[in-house]
């Protein structure tokens, strides 16, 4: 445990964070999932997913939750693997 008060303040500070991260790394996740579930059911609700699942990765990168790059590699992979999942129905 940390001794000094700066240092226990640091220590609180990413907690805080830490828990704030992991809610909004969640968010994208599920969006993303949420958008390759519809390229699977529903076909009307796809552009909807796309775009919230995109908006979440963007908005994770401009925070510095996941780097840009890797926002960027995210979204192609999803957008790759929904176009391959609508190629094959």
């Amino acid at each position: 445990m940390p001794q000094l008060p700066s240092s226990k303040k640091s220590l609180r500070q990413s907690l805080r964070r830490r828990d704030r991260n992991r809610g909004r790394k969640k968010a994208f996740r599920l969006a993303v999932r949420a958008a390759v579930d519809a390229a699977n059911k529903d076909a009307e609700a796809l552009p909807q997913a796309i775009s919230a699942a995109q908006k979440a990765l963007d908005k994770a990168a401009q925070r510095g939750i996941i780097h840009k790059k890797a926002a960027a590699r995210r979204k192609a992979r999803m957008m790759k693997r929904i176009n391959g999942l609508q190629s094959a129905q």
